[in-house]
């Protein structure tokens, strides 16, 4: 087995030499194939027009009232690209999902660094106050927050199916001179994931099964994000 590099921890053994040289190799193929992948998304051609200038809404930071923003009103100057997390506030059951709510809990901080190159909002079908009210709990204070309540955009996009369930989509567009574009999709989330993995579609900008994944035990079977912790 190749030595890829002549780096060793006090005391380890050669055995764990041997063993972690196999997995460097591994992690080598894997960040060539995050590239490619990265590559393959880059090169995608537009998937079509935007079906319609949806409307949100959200709340005035000056005024504190509730206001219409047009989607096409998402673009700052100079940024022509948009990605839109669709958060699962539940329309049905009530409650927000934990598990948006851990990815948006890691956006909200680091945010101000993905919107000096990008737009990033979040959109929720629920009515904006009890959305801003949970943003509120959480302490969002970095997040442009939208309410999808009144428009079509959540099952035009993936992230709501028939039943009315809601899903958690992320999805990206592109200003062009002739129109707005539909980029991406986090689709993988609609592709059955392999036996004992979840759809893992949106785990690229979510640190938390990352960090676990370093870790001896992993992301563990039973274990889930929880709004708290005892």
């Amino acid at each position: 087995m190749k030595n890829y590099h002549e780096k060793h921890f006090p005391g380890e053994s050669k055995e764990y030499r041997e063993v972690r040289n196999k997995l460097l190799e591994a992690e080598i193929e894997l960040r060539k194939k995050i590239e490619d992948v990265a590559e393959l998304r880059r090169k995608l051609p537009f998937s079509g027009k935007l079906k319609e200038d949806y409307i949100f809404e959200e709340i005035d930071s000056k005024t504190g009232e509730i206001k219409k923003t047009e989607l096409s009103g998402l673009f700052a100057p100079g940024k022509n690209t948009l990605a839109i997390y669709s958060y699962m506030y539940g329309l049905n059951t009530g409650k927000p999902c934990p598990m948006c709510t851990s990815i948006m809990d890691g956006i909200n901080g680091m945010v101000f660094h993905i919107t000096d190159r990008i737009n990033f909002v979040m959109e929720a079908r629920a009515h904006i106050s009890k959305v801003m009210e949970w943003a509120k709990s959480r302490n969002w204070n970095k997040l442009r927050i939208l309410s999808s309540e009144k428009n079509s955009y959540n099952t035009d996009y993936f992230a709501e199916d028939e039943k009315g369930s809601q899903l958690p989509m992320l999805n990206v567009f592109r200003k062009e001179p002739d129109g707005i574009y539909h980029v991406y999709g986090t689709e993988l989330l609609y592709v059955t994931p392999e036996p004992g993995q979840d759809g893992r579609h949106v785990d690229m900008i979510w640190p938390l099964w990352n960090m676990f994944d370093f870790t001896p035990d992993g992301r563990g079977n039973n274990w889930y994000p929880k709004y708290s912790y005892d």
